[in-house]
């Protein structure tokens, strides 16, 4: 199992130039070679990355004498990098590789595990030297590598680590996870977690931020501190949700074994005009995405329920169809005669939750299992056989 660290850098500022140069050698060695392989390519001609490499190496003392300066693999990992990208091109997983801009591309560059070493809160780079580490690294493993980024003017490390297989501790409690916009997670169990919306809260001061920053000359040094104003601000927007969102995935993969959640079509709810921005704001997708990586790594597995399937509109009591209810009822009213809720009020997002969960249990086969055996407590967990 590969596990990355990230941590914040605390460089000089002489080291940061360093790190900002090797990161604009990286960004050029790739645009460099994405045109010689477009280039060849065209000709008919079959291009690789190792051809590529020694491509290069051949006219860089000549040519391109600056890319000497800085960190070797600085020059030497966008090759492989571009390899990969094209491979996951030509067999559809990816799209086809572009090219990368100083203003609109992320700064970075790989460090590969013989070209650096870690030590108590600080890390050794090639003709830097030591940097300060805000934290020493969590994982005790085999380093595999390092990429070096900067976001917001802030310099990160991410440090890969291979760490052995643990063998995970099966549970046998299963929940359903009902997601939307006004409350970002609501549980079969009856537990809400509320939409922070981050972005919506910050959004005045964001726009403050970005008029001062078109009213500055370009290329001034006000512009430049504007710029990173703006910077600072999407920054700490990213890390109060990422925080919310990793607290979260994390309690729910240690408490449960069987987690039930929505399949959405992310893509298409982004498209309406309206409600765009609250979703990108609520970042449903990243939550189903840490749930699918955590929720396995700890003996449980997630189960995608059907886009369509109507867990707002169903009586998780007795099945009972409402089939006219629209988004602004919020209280879901059961009127069949025969259910045990009939004409109780209930919660729309906690009642979605039992149905997702029912259906989850269902998909798996456990579902019969579940309700002729110990079904679910007072508090709406179900016990059941996740051998």
């Amino acid at each position: 199992m590969i596990r990355a660290h990230k941590i914040r850098l605390h460089p000089t500022s002489e080291q940061a130039n360093s790190l900002a140069c090797a990161a604009g050698v990286a960004r050029f060695v790739w645009n460099w070679a994405l045109a010689e392989w477009n280039r060849q390519y065209e000709a008919g001609e079959k291009p690789t990355a190792l051809k590529l490499k020694k491509q290069f190496n051949a006219i860089r003392r000549e040519h391109f004498p600056w890319t000497w300066e800085v960190i070797k693999n600085a020059s030497d990992q966008p090759f492989l990098d571009l390899g990969k990208a094209f491979t996951a091109f030509f067999e559809g997983k990816a799209r086809r590789p572009k090219f990368k801009s100083k203003k609109r591309s992320r700064p970075s560059f790989y460090l590969a595990n013989d070209q650096f070493e870690i030590g108590d809160h600080r890390l050794w780079v090639p003709k830097l030297g030591w940097v300060n580490m805000a934290e020493k690294l969590r994982f005790q493993g085999k380093v595999l590598g390092a990429r070096i980024t900067r976001t917001a003017d802030w310099w990160f490390v991410s440090i890969q680590v291979e760490l052995p297989e643990e063998i995970p501790v099966e549970k046998a409690a299963a929940v359903g996870i009902d997601v939307g916009l006004n409350r970002l997670a609501t549980l079969s169990t009856g537990e809400q977690v509320e939409n922070q919306a981050f972005l919506k809260t910050a959004l005045k001061k964001l726009r403050q931020a970005n008029k001062r920053l078109h009213r500055r000359k370009p290329g001034s040094r006000n512009r430049e501190k504007a710029r990173r104003q703006v910077a600072r601000l999407h920054y700490q927007i990213v890390c109060l949700r990422q925080d919310v969102l990793q607290k979260l995935t994390t309690r729910l993969a240690d408490s449960y074994g069987i987690i039930g959640v929505e399949n959405l079509h992310l893509k298409g709810l982004l498209k309406n005009r309206h409600l765009a921005r609250a979703f990108s704001d609520a970042s449903l997708g990243t939550l189903v995405r840490l749930l699918e990586a955590k929720v396995p790594q700890r003996g449980g597995q997630v189960i995608k329920v059907d886009r369509f399937f109507p867990s707002s509109k169903t009586c998780h009591g007795c099945g009972w169809t409402w089939d006219q209810m629209t988004l602004k009822d919020r209280i879901f009213v059961c009127q069949n005669p025969s259910c045990p809720y009939f004409q109780f009020p209930q919660d729309r997002d906690h009642n979605a939750g039992h149905n997702v969960l029912r259906e989850a249990l269902r998909l798996i086969g456990l579902i019969d299992q579940a309700v002729s055996g110990t079904g679910s407590d007072e508090d709406g967990n179900w016990a059941v056989d996740v051998g």
